[in-house]
């Protein structure tokens, strides 16, 4: 494990994620789960969102976009709350979800919105 991409990885978790929601799911890793946990963080955290090249906005619309087309629905939920957390607007999630509905079909748009209303619920943005 590269130590500095973790806690670079760690970083980007937390600022994207919120701490709490890190915490709690690096501290209910056992020794099924921990590996995982650890390689996700340091690859997907600190190799991938660490690229700066990408700012975590446009990263967390992206991710949005992807996640939506193949219809991962509790993933997209939890990147749902971390794009609000990286500023994507309600008018932008919206916005994604059409593209999703092109792309991917209504149904899985429809899928979109459901959870997107319930987060954005929860942050009292309707």
């Amino acid at each position: 494990m590269d130590k500095e991409l973790f806690n670079k990885g760690l970083e980007k978790r937390k600022a994207t994620l919120g701490k709490e929601y890190v915490e709690k799911n690096l501290s209910q890793a056992d020794d099924f789960t921990k590996p995982f946990q650890m390689a996700m963080t340091e690859w997907c955290w600190g190799f991938g969102w660490g690229d700066e090249t990408i700012d975590p906005k446009t990263r967390s619309m992206m991710n949005l976009s992807m996640i939506g087309a193949l219809g991962k629905m509790n993933e997209w939920e939890i990147h749902c709350r971390g794009a609000i957390n990286n500023g994507v607007t309600k008018n932008e999630i919206r916005s994604i979800i059409h593209v999703i509905a092109i792309y991917c079909g209504v149904p899985q748009s429809l899928e979109c919105f459901k959870i997107a209303r319930k987060v954005l619920n929860e942050k009292n943005l309707l």
